[in-house]
C-alpha cells in the first residue's frame, strides 16, 4: 500500500492498494474510491471486539474495503479542521489514540478498548478515560483537531494536560489524574478540579482544537429558549 496526505486544513488520505489489498475504516470515512474497490461490512474479531469498540466511541461494525481485479485508490478525508497523521503500527509500535482519532488503516491493524490502570484515572478522567489501543502490524491514519504538538518523553518525565488535549501517545506511556492543589484553585481557577499527568517513556501527541471544546464555545452563544 501506497499513500499520499494532501492538503492542509481539512486534510485527506489517499491510499494507493495493490490487488488483494485491504483497509478497514469506521465511522463512514471512506470519501472517493475506484470501481473496483469492493466493501465488506464486518464485526471484525465477533461480537466481543465490536462491543469493545462502541464502548471506546467507535462503531459496532467496520467496512473493509479491497482491491479486486487490479491496483485500486480509496482516500479518507478529515471531518474537522486538523491533521492526518500516519502511524506504522508493529511489535513494540503500539499506540493509544483518542476516541474518533482513528480514522482508517490497513487490515493487519487491530483496534480495542484502552482502560486507563489507576481507578481515579478513569473514574475522573473525562475524554481521557476510554481511548483507543492500535496493534497488530500495518498502518494507520489518525484524524487530530486542529495544530499537532509533539513531545519525546523520558522515563519518568511528566507533563500535564487538559485530557482533552491528548490526542495520542505510544503505548509505553502512562495516564494519571491528580487533583488541582488547593481549593481557592479548584473552585475559581476555571480548569476544573483534576488535571491530567502523563508519564514517559514515549512518545505523545497533543492537539490545539479539541472538537469538544469547539462545539461547547459554540453553545455558549445559542439560545438555550
Amino acid at each position: 500500500m501506497r499513500y499520499e496526505i494532501k492538503g492542509e486544513t481539512l486534510p485527506v488520505v489517499l491510499c494507493y492498494l495493490d490487488s488483494g489489498e485491504r483497509m478497514i475504516t469506521e465511522r463512514g470515512s471512506m470519501s472517493w474510491m475506484s470501481p473496483n474497490m469492493k466493501m465488506e461490512t464486518t464485526s471484525n474479531g465477533g461480537l466481543g471486539k465490536a462491543l469493545g469498540r462502541m464502548f471506546a466511541g467507535e462503531a459496532l461494525f467496520q467496512n473493509v474495503y479491497t482491491a479486486q481485479g487490479g491496483s485500486g485508490m480509496i482516500a479518507f478525508a478529515s471531518s474537522f479542521p486538523g491533521k492526518i497523521v500516519a502511524y506504522d503500527i508493529g511489535p513494540g509500535r503500539e499506540l493509544v489514540v483518542q476516541k474518533s482519532g482513528f480514522l482508517a488503516s490497513e487490515a493487519g491493524v487491530d483496534l480495542s478498548v484502552f482502560f486507563q490502570k489507576k481507578f481515579g484515572a478513569g473514574l475522573f478522567g473525562g475524554e481521557g478515560f476510554i481511548m483507543q489501543r492500535l496493534s497488530g502490524q500495518g498502518t494507520a491514519f489518525l484524524e487530530f483537531d486542529g495544530h499537532i504538538i509533539e513531545y519525546d518523553l523520558e522515563p519518568g518525565q511528566e507533563i500535564v494536560v487538559d485530557t482533552g488535549y491528548l490526542a495520542a501517545m505510544e503505548s509505553t506511556c502512562s495516564i494519571d489524574i491528580r487533583s488541582v492543589p488547593g481549593v481557592k484553585n479548584m473552585v475559581f481557577g476555571g480548569e476544573g478540579i483534576f488535571n491530567t499527568v502523563i508519564s514517559g517513556p514515549g512518545h505523545i501527541w497533543l492537539q490545539t482544537m479539541p472538537i469538544s471544546n469547539v462545539a461547547g464555545e459554540i453553545a455558549r452563544f445559542i439560545p438555550t429558549k
